[in-house]
């Protein structure tokens, strides 16, 4: 089994997420936090209710803010490296619960420099194409246009890189250096980037010259840019940005061996939102690691493993029914239900979900301009 290893930019091994909140410093979601939000919300997204968004910062402050009539607005984004994988449309699957139950803005950031600062095979052009494709997956979910801003760092520098500069001011190398593991060789844009991913959180209090609270849903791998930034921002004299962090998809090879679904494990590893059915198909059936055992009678007499069966595991994302989750849970366990029922099962939960979003994302090709900040600088 390999070591785990989470950073902002690689994700390996068993993830063991105690341990990931000791390590960031994280809190845990209670049951006193969640009883808190199903009161205003009226209910809780199965993210909330599976442990999948599992750990925060300051939500007490938001809810409060909220309470009191002080609206927050919400700030994710996506660095635009590859096609959008499942892995990403989690985090934004709950940011949009969150825009629909509390009626609030959306701030989406593309970092298109992110990925071409640290990948050095990659360039501003793919970034570009990549950029376009992805806000199409981020369109396709349904985000209200009138409350969804999209922020694109090198086409929005013009409002974004004066407010970074004040952000760049506060930050010594050495503290870049213990958040993200900089060396030497580092080069200096990437040193420089987390200044600008720090902007989309404070920004709004800028344009609108009051102080919002902002909200910021993400994955946990993303935390340390944040928690240089909720150091510097209120410096600037705005609030600390609260966050709201989940765990990860895993990869079909599985938590022990991919981590987390990342287009940098490779194609067999990663379902893509672009993925035909067919596609889907043969990846889950071929490469999804399986909880079962080793021949259909030992299967039947000792069940599977549904802890570790990616099948299942992938059913806690997508599948929204509890009822219908316990029962795969429990026919997988006692060997009533096969590996090959369990990842059919998936096959047609991710190739419905991906025959409606592809449809959408078509329709969003001309919904683009909508979501665009404006004015483009």
């Amino acid at each position: 089994m390999k070591d785990a290893i989470v950073t902002p930019w690689e994700v390996k091994g068993n993830i063991d997420y105690d341990k990931v909140v000791k390590q960031f410093g994280v809190s845990k979601i209670d049951p006193i936090l969640l009883e808190r939000i199903q009161k205003i919300t009226g209910e809780l997204h199965p993210f909330l209710r599976r442990n999948i968004f599992f750990a925060h910062r300051d939500l007490q402050f938001i809810l409060d803010q909220y309470e009191k009539g002080n609206k927050f607005f919400l700030y994710t984004g996506r660095a635009p490296s590859s096609h959008t994988h499942l892995g990403h449309i989690v985090p934004w699957l709950f940011t949009k619960w969150l825009q629909d139950k509390f009626d609030v803005d959306l701030w989406f950031q593309f970092p298109d420099e992110e990925k071409f600062l640290f990948k050095r095979d990659l360039t501003l052009a793919d970034t570009e194409k990549y950029t376009y494709e992805n806000m199409l997956d981020v369109i396709a979910l349904g985000f209200n246009p009138e409350k969804t801003h999209f922020l694109i760092d090198t086409k929005h520098a013009g409002i974004m890189f004066p407010e970074a500069i004040k952000v760049a001011k506060l930050i010594n190398f050495s503290t870049a250096k213990a958040a993200f593991g900089f060396d030497n060789e580092q080069n200096i844009g990437a040193i420089f980037y987390t200044s600008m991913q720090a902007v989309p959180a404070f920004l709004p209090s800028v344009l609108q010259k009051k102080n919002i609270p902002c909200l910021i849903p993400h994955a946990i791998d993303q935390d340390p840019h944040f928690r240089v930034s909720r150091d510097v921002i209120p410096k600037l004299g705005y609030y600390k940005p609260a966050s709201i962090q989940c765990r990860f998809l895993p990869g079909l090879g599985g938590m022990q061996e991919d981590g987390k679904m990342s287009g940098s494990s490779g194609d067999n590893a990663t379902i893509y939102t672009v993925d035909d059915p067919k596609t889907v198909k043969n990846k889950i059936n071929k490469y999804a690691f399986s909880g079962g055992q080793t021949s259909v009678e030992e299967h039947r007499r000792l069940g599977g493993n549904p802890d570790i069966d990616v099948a299942y595991q992938w059913l806690t994302f997508f599948e929204e029914d509890d009822e219908k989750l316990r029962e795969i849970y429990h026919a997988y366990k006692s060997g009533a239900m096969l590996s090959g029922e369990i990842k059919k099962i998936l096959i047609d939960k991710i190739n419905t979900f991906l025959a409606v979003h592809q449809q959408q994302r078509e329709k969003a090709k001309k919904k683009l301009p909508q979501y665009l900040y404006q004015p483009l600088c």
